[in-house]
């Protein structure tokens, strides 16, 4: 299915948010994740549904300053 991650374009045979982030390498990354504009708490990733059209954001903590 098509999806946007990050405002990009990306194809996807993932069925929930957690196998979203296992598909593209951070499945233990610490990570912010939302989907369709909505925050997804760690816990809720694999009861998470994704869809085709949807928009998945994924932010990562930085350090530095």
């Amino acid at each position: 299915m098509k999806i946007i991650v990050n405002g990009e374009a990306a194809d996807t045979r993932a069925g929930t948010l957690a196998a979203l982030l296992a598909e593209l390498g951070l499945g233990d990354a610490i990570v912010a994740t939302a989907v369709n504009g909505a925050m997804v708490r760690a816990v809720k990733r694999e009861a998470t549904p994704i869809a085709d059209g949807d928009r998945v954001e994924i932010l990562a903590p930085m350090q530095g300053g």
